[in-house]
């Protein structure tokens, strides 16, 4: 029997990634509401119960209620893609390649939280670091981002595309945050095993999807002082043997004299650099990703997979 695959919230960005990457697929029974019935509670409900696993896209509180109401169906599967379980102990947190045994984790449980799309690229710079014993957990962090809009949802993208709203964004790039209360805070400081919370300092660009994570570092306040090979030896050696993970070669990274956030836009993959100059004493450390690859959609079609013990 073809295991039953429902979206909450599938007519949504994440949902529509997920549910096209999904399309074709003869190995599983798609659940789904039309999206005029997509407020109906009662079909919701009967879904969620019916469905194998449940993936979540949906605001927090919105996806706190469909848990709710799966509250001692066993047999349901959850993958929740918003922020409302990233750092609940009762959740896998389902970034596979972030540490070792994280992919039996993901595959045996019940629950899982789909991890951010910013702190996916700032927690697979930082989490080897602190594992190897290089960065200290209370290193004062910060993390400078950029995604394409897409990440705000169909609101932002509205706002982006359409010039006649009259909240329309003209700007060409834009930070927000401003008061260093992201959600994603919390996510990256639990899962990158900080004592401190992290600065974090995302902006926004005029391009649909795309991302890159900046983690600046100074070598002496780290521990052993490092170089530059010893950080991206950490890095290789915490993802060998990955495929959707690649750490960029010192040699392919100082080859380049700019990085394009759009570069692995429309692919699940993450690639990882180490950047600077031998001598300076400082590192510059950069995730790119798609914010709707590996930074949502992707990842969620990662955890599904693992979750029914296919390869991925």
């Amino acid at each position: 029997m073809k295991p039953k695959i429902f979206i909450d919230g599938e007519h949504g960005t994440t949902g529509l990634q997920i549910r096209t990457r999904l399309a074709g697929r003869d190995d599983l029974d798609m659940l789904s509401i039309p999206q005029a019935e997509r407020r109906n509670r009662a079909l919701r409900e009967d879904m969620l119960k019916e469905a194998d696993i449940a993936i979540l896209c949906l605001p927090d509180e919105a996806s706190r209620e469909a848990v709710a109401m799966l509250d001692g169906v066993n047999s349901t599967r959850i993958i929740d893609t918003s922020t409302a379980h990233r750092v609940h102990p009762d959740w896998a947190y389902g970034f596979a390649e972030m540490t070792a045994g994280m992919r039996d984790k993901i595959a045996g449980a019940r629950l899982v939280a789909n991890p951010g799309c910013y702190p996916t690229g700032a927690i697979a710079l930082i989490r080897p670091l602190v594992e190897a014993g290089i960065l200290p957990a209370g290193y004062p962090v910060s993390v400078n981002a950029v995604s394409g809009y897409t990440g705000g949802g169909k609101q932002m993208i509205a706002q982006m595309e359409d010039e006649d709203r009259e909240d329309h964004i003209g700007a060409p790039h834009f930070l927000y945050a401003l008061t260093l209360g992201h959600k994603h805070v919390p996510e990256m400081q639990t899962h990158g095993l900080l004592a401190r919370r992290p600065i974090f300092a995302p902006s926004v660009g005029r391009f649909p999807q795309g991302m890159i994570v900046q983690l600046p570092l100074h070598l002496a306040d780290l521990n052993g002082t490092p170089t530059l090979a010893d950080l991206h030896a950490a890095l290789e050696r915490h993802y060998a043997g990955q495929e959707i993970v690649e750490v960029v070669s010192p040699e392919d990274s100082a080859r380049l004299a700019r990085l394009d956030p759009t570069a692995l836009a429309g692919t699940d993959g993450m690639k990882l650099f180490v950047f600077g100059t031998e001598g300076t004493g400082q590192a510059n450390l950069v995730a790119l990703l798609d914010n709707l690859g590996k930074g949502a959609s992707g990842a969620a079609v990662q955890n599904m997979a693992l979750m029914l013990g296919k390869a991925a």
